[in-house]
Parts: structure tokens; sequence; C-alpha cells
């Protein structure tokens, strides 16, 4: 029989050997960073000059207003929703002409995950986007996550960087 003060160390080197063979569940995603660009604020939120040229865009110059963070039915301004990605806020786009019900129900619960605001908002919001290269977007400050289909999974691994690369972050965002 093992002494109390031998079996502690001997189980203390098992559970880190059994830890660091398990991969993290969020490895197989790749969430690299844009270039870093300017976070200005342009003169209109109607400007052309808004983004980081990426589509969609995940950084750059952007007008001074923000979006609530809410379901949106109408497609929102780009130019002030890189605002939002300014303040650590995620923001989910989907471009499903035919209707998408089921990405859009993955998107609602992804934004319900999102960390909230002092004011107990999840600091996330969802508007439709026509034009995406896919049917889904997950956007962070200069992150983004591309699908045709959503995946659960990767939205909730996406928002591990919530804030992470924001010049702004961890900002409440308004209903």
């Amino acid at each position: 029989m093992l002494q109390p003060s031998r079996a502690l160390p001997l189980l203390l080197l098992f559970t880190l050997l059994a830890c660091s063979t398990e991969p993290d569940a969020c490895d197989r995603f790749s969430f690299s960073l844009a270039p870093e660009v300017s976070a200005a604020h342009t003169a209109t939120c109607a400007s052309a000059a808004c983004g980081n040229g990426m589509n969609p865009p995940t950084a750059g110059p952007h007008c001074g207003s923000t979006l609530p963070c809410q379901v949106h039915a109408t497609e929102q301004p780009s130019c002030m929703w890189l605002h939002n990605l300014e303040h650590g806020h995620a923001v989910f786009l989907y471009d499903c002409p035919e209707g998408c019900p089921e990405e859009l129900q993955k998107l609602e619960q992804a934004r319900s995950e999102a960390p909230t605001g002092s004011n107990g908002v999840p600091r996330a919001l969802i508007a439709p986007a026509s034009g995406l290269p896919h049917r889904v977007a997950a956007i962070l400050w200069r992150r983004a996550y591309l699908a045709d289909s959503a995946d659960p999974e990767a939205l909730r691994c996406l928002l591990q960087f919530q804030d992470q690369d924001a010049p702004e972050p961890g900002l409440a965002c308004a209903p």
C-alpha cells in the first residue's frame, strides 16, 4: 500500500500526463489574424473607405457609431459594425436570400453565449449581409470564421478570442 505522501505526487504526475495527451478541441480551427490596420474613424458611416479590404472586413477605418447588440432583420452598414468589432463585440453575418433558419438559430445560440457587458447584454450582434463569400461569417477584430454551415463548436472557439486583439476591448453594447 502506498503511503499518502507518495501517492499524491504519483496522482499529480498521472493527471498531467493524461491531460497533456488530450488535444484542445479548438485546435482544429484556424482563426488567423489579419494584418494590423488603422482603427481611425471616418467622417461618415456611408464611406467606401471603411474596412481592411477583406470580405467581410475584419478591421480598418470605420464610422464613429456602433450598432445595438441584437438580432437585426435588415442588412447593416459594415462601417458601423466595424466599430462594434473595435469595442471587442462579435458580429455574426449571414447571406441566405432564400432563408436559412437553421443557420440563424446557430448564430443566435452563439450570440447568447458571447460575453456580456456591464449591462448584461451579450456583446454580439447578428445581421444579414449580401455578397459574403460563404453563407455565414463570424467576426472579431482582425479574425473571421467563414462557412456555408456554421459549426457551433467553431463559433464557441472563436468567442474565446473576443477582446483579445480589439483596440478598445470589453466595452458594453447597447441592447
